[in-house]
């Protein structure tokens, strides 16, 4: 009983003050957003993008990817399960690094790489500070951790 308790201590705790909701706006709604988009334009950020990045399989992965930022997302933006939804997050990240950056890096060099990989960085960075601090004082989350 005690390590389940344990096990939704750190998956549910959560700095208790305001600041979170900010990182938790930008990583929800970006992600909430090219999750839909891989839907709503599949030629050019689906199934067509994952084509041309050299992807087997490209419309499932696409669309694998997209639920996954919908999904995570969305649970994010509302705090809930925040750490959780994170990891998911952080895996695409690092496959896109690997996959369309860390080429530009090879082929173009770092000033390139680190202009094409701006948004991705402090998106990885947003995201790690919601694995380590949690959703914060005005999320689900929080409401879950405190009736425990």
């Amino acid at each position: 009983m005690n390590s389940k308790k344990s096990l939704k201590t750190i998956i549910l705790s959560t700095v208790y003050d305001n600041r979170a909701i900010l990182v938790r706006l930008i990583v929800g709604l970006i992600f909430l957003t090219e999750g839909i988009q891989k839907y709503l334009f599949p030629e050019i950020l689906g199934a067509g993008r994952f084509l041309q990045i050299g992807f087997s399989h490209p419309a499932f992965w696409a669309y694998f990817t997209g639920t996954f930022e919908i999904i995570c997302g969305t649970f994010v933006l509302f705090g809930l399960f925040t750490r959780v939804a994170a990891i998911p997050l952080l895996i695409i990240m690092i496959t896109a690094f690997v996959t369309t950056k860390w080429p530009v890096l090879l082929h173009k060099g770092i000033w390139a790489m680190a202009h094409e990989y701006r948004t991705d960085f402090a998106m990885t960075l947003l995201l790690i500070y919601l694995l380590f601090y949690g959703s914060g004082s005005y999320s689900i989350d929080s409401g879950i951790s405190k009736s425990l």
